[in-house]
C-alpha cells in the first residue's frame, strides 16, 4: 500500500505530461485540423471542390511525413450551406474535438457567422473563399483570409473595363445574401468613383425559379455592362433567361463564384452555351503562371476527372498555410499558431505568394477571365492574359 501511495503522484505527473504533449487536435499520433464547409445544401458543389482541394494537400503533406512527425487528419463539419450550422460546427470542432485551427467556411454568409465565434473561442481561422469584405471587418486577430475580397473584385473589373472599351453605364444584379450585398456595395461605390452611371441595381432571393421580370427591368435601362453577384444555380438560370428576354449588354461581367465555377460552362451542371462570352473575376486558373499550378490541375483531374476552378485551389492553399504554421511553430497551441500565421511569408505557392497584412488579409492578385469556346481564358491583366477579350458580347440573335 505504501508503494502504491509513492507511485501515485508520479503516475499523475506522467499522465498530465502525456496530455500536454498531445495538445489540441492531437492524440499523440495524429494532428487534427478542423474544416467547416458545405458538403450538402445549395453550395454543395463548392463544398465538394473544397474537399477535393483539401484532399490533394493532405495527401501531399502526409506523403512527406506529416507534421511534427505525426500524421495529419482533417475533421470535417458539414454546415449544410447554412450559417447556423457553421456556428454549431465551430463549437463542435473546438469544444469536443479540440482542433487547434479551423479552415472555412465556404460562403460569406456562413463565414461572417463564425468569425465572432472563433474570436470568442480564441482559435485561428483561415478563410479560403469568402469574399465579402465584412468578414474581415471585426478586426479580430484570430482571422486570416487568403483570397481577395469584393472590393478587389470591383476594382479589377473596372480596371479591365476602363482599358477595354471604357463603357459608361452599368447595372448590378445581386442575390440578397452577405456575398451579394457586399459585392453590390463594393461595385456601387467603385463605379461611382470611376464615373460610371449606375442605371439599375436589382437584388433577388437566391434559388428562385424565374428571373425574367428582373432581367426585363434591366433590359429597359439598356446598360452597357451588367455585373452579377450570384452562386452557381442562379448564375446558370440568369444566363439562360437572359437569352429568353434578349438582354444584350456589351459586357456580361461578374464577381466570380457561380460565374467562375468549373461547372458553369458545362451543359449538364451549368449554363452551357449560355455561359459563352461572360467575364468573371478569378483568383486562379490551371494556366496561372505560379509554380505548381499545372501540377495541381493534373492531380485534381486524376482525382475527379474534371479540371478545377479557383475554389479548390483556395482550399488547397489554406491547408498548406495551416501546415506551414504548425511546422514553423513546432506547436499545435492555438495562440502560438495565431502568432505564427501573422509572420507567415511563403514567397512561392501554386496560389501565388502568401503573406498576411496587419488585418489578416493576404494580398492576392485578381484575374479577369472570359468563357471562350466553353473554357475560361485569362484576358486581363495583359501580363497574365492567354487570349484577347471578345468585345462586344455578340447579341443572342447573332450567336451560332
Amino acid at each position: 500500500m505504501k508503494r502504491f501511495h509513492l507511485w501515485l503522484p508520479c503516475l499523475v505527473v506522467m499522465l498530465i505530461a502525456w496530455v500536454g504533449c498531445a495538445g489540441p487536435g492531437g492524440n499523440g499520433n495524429t494532428i487534427k485540423i478542423g474544416v467547416v464547409t458545405s458538403l450538402t445544401g445549395s453550395n454543395a458543389a463548392f463544398g465538394q471542390a473544397h474537399k477535393n482541394g483539401y484532399t490533394i494537400a493532405l495527401d501531399e503533406i502526409n506523403a512527406k511525413g506529416g507534421l511534427l512527425g505525426k500524421k495529419v487528419e482533417l475533421d470535417y463539419y458539414d454546415d449544410q450551406s447554412r450559417p447556423d450550422q457553421a456556428v454549431q460546427g465551430v463549437s463542435k470542432l473546438v469544444d469536443q474535438d479540440h482542433v487547434p485551427i479551423i479552415l472555412g467556411a465556404y460562403s460569406s454568409e456562413s463565414t461572417r457567422a463564425i468569425v465572432p465565434v472563433v474570436a470568442q473561442k480564441q482559435i485561428p481561422l483561415i478563410i479560403p473563399t469568402a469574399v465579402a469584405d465584412n468578414v474581415m471587418g471585426t478586426g479580430s486577430t484570430w482571422v486570416f483570409r487568403i483570397c481577395a475580397g469584393s472590393g478587389s473584385f470591383a476594382k479589377a473589373t473596372l480596371d479591365f473595363l476602363k482599358n477595354n472599351g471604357d463603357p459608361k453605364t452599368l447595372a448590378i444584379i445581386s442575390e440578397n445574401t452577405n456575398f451579394g450585398q457586399s459585392n453590390n456595395k463594393s461595385m456601387t461605390e467603385a463605379s461611382k468613383a470611376a464615373g460610371l452611371d449606375l442605371v439599375d441595381s436589382e437584388t433577388y432571393q437566391a434559388s428562385s425559379p424565374d428571373y425574367k421580370s428582373l432581367l426585363q427591368r434591366v433590359k429597359n435601362k439598356n446598360p452597357e455592362v451588367v455585373y452579377f453577384a450570384s452562386y452557381l444555380l442562379d448564375a446558370s438560370t440568369l444566363m439562360r433567361q437572359a437569352e429568353q428576354v434578349r438582354l444584350n449588354p456589351k459586357y456580361y461581367t461578374s464577381a466570380g463564384t457561380g460565374f467562375a465555377a468549373a461547372e458553369f460552362p458545362t451543359p449538364d451542371k451549368g449554363a452551357g452555351k449560355y455561359a459563352e462570352y461572360t467575364f468573371s473575376v478569378s483568383q486562379w486558373l490551371p494556366s496561372a503562371k505560379w509554380k505548381g499550378s499545372s501540377e495541381f490541375d493534373q492531380k485534381f483531374f486524376k482525382l475527379t476527372s474534371t479540371h478545377p476552378a479557383y475554389h479548390a485551389m483556395e482550399a488547397y492553399a489554406a491547408l498548406l498555410v495551416a501546415a506551414a504554421a504548425i511546422e514553423s511553430a513546432k506547436s499545435t497551441q492555438p495562440q502560438v499558431l495565431r502568432d505564427t500565421l501573422r509572420q507567415i511569408n511563403l514567397a512561392e505557392t501554386p496560389f501565388g505568394p502568401m503573406k498576411f497584412d496587419a488585418t489578416g488579409q493576404n494580398a492576392h492578385p485578381v484575374l479577369i477571365t472570359q468563357v471562350q469556346g466553353g473554357q475560361y481564358k485569362v484576358v486581363w491583366p495583359p501580363d497574365a492574359a492567354e487570349n484577347k477579350p471578345i468585345i462586344p458580347t455578340p447579341e443572342w440573335s447573332k450567336r451560332q
